[in-house]
């Protein structure tokens, strides 16, 4: 005889692009589940365009499937997990292209005049085509003899904090969660990018300079997917927690260790080796989705 599988209690939540369509985007969403799931015992809105479907079903990995297969080509971002202990009390985030709008590393090479180059790297390095530690040392190469005063400019002419990055940060913070910068970019942008969105600490690489001009090197070791991991488990084991109870994001392939070993690993706007593995993506909103995803509401969100 068969034995039962144990149903469990899930947390569907649609964050919609237009938030006069996530009611018809959970209609359709509904109907896909039935067959999959038991009907949907609440449905909460919990501010613009994002709403929470309690459902109980015995499989997660099947449900999200069903979910993203329901909603493709629908700009709206959905996130399937388990209902308890959805809120996460530490945030492990990604910068460049996740935090902020840009690649500081390409941005920089605009000011060396070789960004065509470097950017073609970094692609290949996000997309998980090339390894990243040795792609950052070809890149930062190729930056030999910038002044110093560069990164300066590019910090303040370039860098822009994506949208909800903010509010995330201090809705997070105020609730006691902790939010760390891991990049593997360098230390003089997380410096400033953490204080702007208001990270409690950062790690990164750092640049080796020697006469006012960047030499071309990078410090060692470099802090790159294996780093990112290690520090996701490092913060988890200084604050006395299991992984579940962590929250990651990012967008590249050096992101993927720590997204899938946190409890909620996020993909925003990600490369497609990256996507394909997060348990949720955020593709058409911003960056408050990830409340939204741990059930917060408009209402309590602050900054």
């Amino acid at each position: 005889m068969s034995q039962m599988r144990a149903v469990m209690l899930l947390a569907v939540t649609l964050v919609a692009a237009d938030p006069a369509a996530v009611t018809s985007h959970a209609a359709r969403l509904g109907a896909a589940m039935a067959g999959h799931a038991q009907p949907v015992k609440a449905a909460v809105l919990l501010g613009p365009g994002a709403l929470d479907l309690a459902v109980e079903a015995d499989a997660l990995t099947d449900l999200r499937a069903v979910a993203d297969e329901a909603l493709v080509g629908l700009a709206v971002d959905v996130c399937v997990q388990p209902a308890d202990g959805r809120r996460k009390r530490l945030l492990i985030a990604d910068m460049d292209s996740t935090i902020i709008g840009c690649e500081c590393l390409d941005e920089l090479a605009d000011f060396a005049g070789v960004k065509a180059q470097v950017s073609a790297i970094t692609e290949r390095a996000m997309r998980g085509e090339i390894d990243f530690e040795g792609a950052l040392r070809a890149r930062v190469a190729m930056l030999e003899g910038l002044p110093l005063s560069a990164l300066q400019a590019c910090y303040e002419q370039r860098v822009r904090l994506n949208p909800g990055a903010r509010t995330l940060l201090s809705t997070m913070s105020d609730v006691g969660a902790r939010c760390v910068l891991v990049s593997g970019g360098f230390e003089f942008f997380t410096s400033r990018v953490s204080v702007a969105a208001g990270f409690h600490d950062h790690r990164a690489n750092r640049l080796i300079e020697a006469d006012g001009a960047l030499t071309g090197a990078v410090a060692e070791p470099i802090l790159g997917r294996e780093a990112k991991l290690s520090a996701l488990r490092q913060e988890a084991g200084d604050l006395g927690l299991d992984l579940s109870q962590s929250l990651a994001i990012g967008d590249g392939a050096n992101d993927l260790d720590m997204i899938k070993a946190a409890g909620l690993g996020v993909a925003y706007r990600a490369k497609p080796v990256v996507s394909a593995q997060a348990d949720a993506r955020i593709d058409h909103t911003d960056l408050t989705s990830l409340l939204y995803f741990q059930g917060y509401r408009a209402e309590s969100f602050s900054g």
